[in-house]
């Protein structure tokens, strides 16, 4: 029987679910975490056979300590990680471990911005134009060949995170004091047009699964304005010819990258200067987009994952029957929730629509616009065409109306 030893299986909440999954396909499971062995729940403790504690899995020595340890009993077929924080520390003890999976060279290319792009360029990957750089110097230099706006990012940020826009040299100071002296960034050229995520589950190299989302608007206004109620909306439309040139791309720089058997989760822009490539992480993307797939094609992707990952084949195909998208809304200030208003309305209007919904109760606290699609009240959706449902979405945002005090 496979042993699959999987890297923080308690937070967040979907981890369980990776963990479920390969109990239910017969694999032997063991994990590394940071909580003791009485934070595992009931379901954790019956699919784990075993548990290793550790202070921080981030900590390489820390965490190869915990591999060896278990290595001493049992042999570890593959070690897994599926939340960004997590994948380079887990590339680095798979290779001091003798254990297949995601090199460290893959994991580094999917974190490191300037050197993904470097790479991708040379492989004929069309990307936005950017560098890294450690001195201001070298960021002026950059915007002098390319011009404004440009983007200044952490090297290793997921998304959005931590990405700033600069329009003019009034606001790059203040811009360079944010991402801290002396470190280094990202910087980009900044690429108007629409903005999508394409995820894959990638089987020895080649794509076998793919889900292609949509932004609605792009994720750097979506996360620096309170007012929009911004979306992701995933089509049951990708068979369709008019997504084969990002199918091509994805497949090429899973290639050019070395990912192997991986979910992966690429952002790119299409506009009047073509479809371009943004980045990839070598994991399932965030804010839980899996539910949506799953409702959208009929099927369990964590189990498809353990599939891949424990029996190395494919057993689902996606029924493409539904398009399926989250809208985040607002609160109308910071402070704590005070009510709802339009909630009976949207219910009574799209209720065989409805896939979930999260409103925070009354008086609690808001969180910030730039913390993410599912910080403060979100709702999720689903119809058979894909226009209809952008149209439901676009009515719920608005009706329902988060008020704060």
């Amino acid at each position: 029987m496979i042993h699959i030893c999987f890297i923080e299986p308690r937070f967040p909440t979907n981890q369980r679910q990776f963990i479920r999954a390969l109990s239910e396909i017969g694999a032997t499971v063991s994990a590394i975490g940071e909580g003791s062995k009485a934070s595992l729940d009931d379901d954790l403790r019956r699919q784990l056979t075993h548990y290793e504690q550790v202070t921080n899995v981030c900590d390489e020595q820390q965490v190869l300590d915990a591999v060896r340890f278990i290595q001493r009993h049992a042999d570890i077929d593959r070690l897994e990680a599926t939340v960004e924080a997590h994948i380079m520390t887990t590339a680095h003890v798979r290779e001091a471990a003798g254990i297949p999976g995601t090199s460290t060279r893959t994991a580094y290319l999917c974190r490191d911005k300037p050197a993904m792009k470097e790479v991708l360029r040379a492989g004929g990957v069309p990307c936005a134009e950017s560098t890294a750089a450690t001195t201001v110097a070298e960021v002026r230099a950059f915007i002098e060949r390319v011009g404004y706006p440009v983007i200044l990012k952490p090297r290793d940020g997921a998304g959005a995170s931590g990405a700033t826009r600069v329009d003019s040299d009034a606001e790059l100071g203040a811009a360079l004091r944010l991402l801290g002296n002396g470190r280094s960034i990202a910087v980009e050229e900044f690429i108007t047009g629409h903005e999508g995520f394409f995820d894959t589950l990638t089987l020895r190299g080649q794509v076998v699964h793919e889900f292609a989302t949509h932004y609605y608007p792009n994720v750097l206004e979506a996360m620096r304005t309170r007012w929009i109620s911004p979306q992701f909306v995933t089509t049951n439309r990708i068979d369709q010819p008019g997504y084969d040139e990002v199918k091509a791309m994805a497949q090429k720089v899973v290639t050019l990258l070395g990912i192997e058997t991986s979910a992966t989760h690429m952002e790119w822009f299409a506009g009047a200067k073509g479809l371009k490539f943004s980045e990839i992480g070598c994991r399932p993307p965030g804010v839980r987009a899996w539910d949506l797939y799953n409702v959208a094609n009929d099927m369990d992707l964590y189990r498809e994952w353990a599939m891949f990952v424990a029996a190395g084949r494919p057993s689902q195909r996606p029924s493409r029957r539904l398009s399926t998208g989250i809208i985040a809304l607002r609160p109308d200030c910071d402070g704590h929730i005070r009510g709802y208003d339009g909630l009976e309305q949207v219910r009574e209007a799209f209720g065989a629509h409805l896939i979930d919904w999260h409103l925070p109760p009354v008086g609690s606290p808001t969180q910030g616009v730039e913390a993410g699609y599912m910080a403060n009240a979100w709702v999720r959706m689903k119809h058979e065409n894909y226009d209809t449902l952008r149209h439901m979405l676009d009515l719920v945002g608005r009706t329902l109306k988060v008020r704060a005090h």
